[in-house]
């Protein structure tokens, strides 16, 4: 992966009592006196992954990695409890304080991109720049579009696995389903590894095996399901339209928006409308999906990094 930086190890990590019983793990890397950034992963369940260092040039960057609650090596893992978007807003800000940090560039994909909208939006005057990639913020018609059958126009064969576990009746509001599904013992594990393997199944442009893989792993598939199941039947608990209707509070901070257009989790539709309400921000749409390695992706979010990073 050439357009990637080479591989850096963490130079510290903790675990942060943020409250109500959790505490988030975090860790950092690259240049210690670097400019700070943080990476907000995706899911929300997904959990850090080390390859995103490698978005930053070492000698430049402070990266600061994090789970949010429920997620990675975050404790409790798979809590529910006091878990919402506001949650993880206040804990990167207890974070930001911990570890010395007056303000961070936010790089965030996919779930990442909405957290990292939602924390800009509250607490601007925090934030140097955004890096997005695959934006999604949540809203019933980007809900709708991957589980309600709009994506399975395009997939037929990979909806209809998704729909399998769930009763006939239930097939109009998977959503609704899946939770039922994921909240009982005895379900839990099938329905986790049906709802993964449907996003698997549609995250690159062209089908590649690690992804499969990834996503057919219960190690990733539980946390996956359960956390994006009790995120998105809950709205994220954000208004309708809020995060693109809010865009404006965005006034001053640069942002680089990297999209897909063939992007069927997160359809390019809305980094259009993100980018026409965010007066600061540059949007390229590229022949691409949602994979962070389909084809350009990795060139353009280093491109971003990089022409930051002064």
């Amino acid at each position: 992966m050439e357009d990637l930086y080479p591989p850096t190890a963490a130079t510290g990590s903790g675990l942060l009592d943020v409250g109500d019983g959790h505490r988030i793990y975090w860790e950092t890397a690259g240049n210690p006196a670097g400019k700070p950034a943080v990476v907000l992963h995706g899911g929300p369940g997904a959990g850090l992954a080390p390859m995103s260092r490698r978005h930053f040039d070492p000698d430049a960057y402070r990266v600061v990695l994090v789970d949010q609650r429920g997620a990675g090596h975050s404790e409790p893992r798979l809590d529910l409890s006091a878990n919402t978007t506001w949650h993880l807003v206040d804990d990167l800000e207890r974070l930001r304080d911990h570890l010395g940090i007056e303000r961070w560039q936010l790089f965030g994909g996919s779930w990442g991109a909405t957290l990292a909208l939602a924390y800009a939006q509250t607490h601007p005057e925090r934030v140097s720049e955004i890096v997005l990639r695959g934006v999604f913020t949540c809203r019933q018609s980007e809900l709708d579009w991957i589980y309600r059958g709009g994506a399975g126009m395009l997939f037929p064969e990979a909806w209809a696995d998704f729909l399998a576990p769930l009763p006939a009746d239930r097939h109009a509001d998977p959503l609704g389903g899946y939770a039922d599904l994921i909240d009982d013992p005895g379900t839990r594990d099938r329905a986790a590894l049906a709802w993964s393997a449907w996003e698997g199944a549609i995250v690159s442009l062209l089908p590649q095996r690690g992804y499969h893989e990834t996503y057919a792993d219960p190690a990733f598939a539980v946390p996956f399901a359960r956390l994006a199941l009790h995120y998105f039947t809950h709205g994220a608990w954000l208004e309708p339209g809020q995060l693109i209707r809010d865009a404006g509070k965005l006034a001053g901070i640069p942002g680089v928006i990297v999209q897909g257009r063939y992007d069927v989790v997160c359809p390019p539709v809305t980094a259009y409308e993100l980018h026409r309400a965010w007066p600061d921000s540059r949007l390229h749409l590229l022949p691409a999906g949602h994979a962070v390695t389909d084809p350009g992706m990795l060139r353009h979010l280093r491109q971003a990094t990089d022409g930051f990073r002064e």
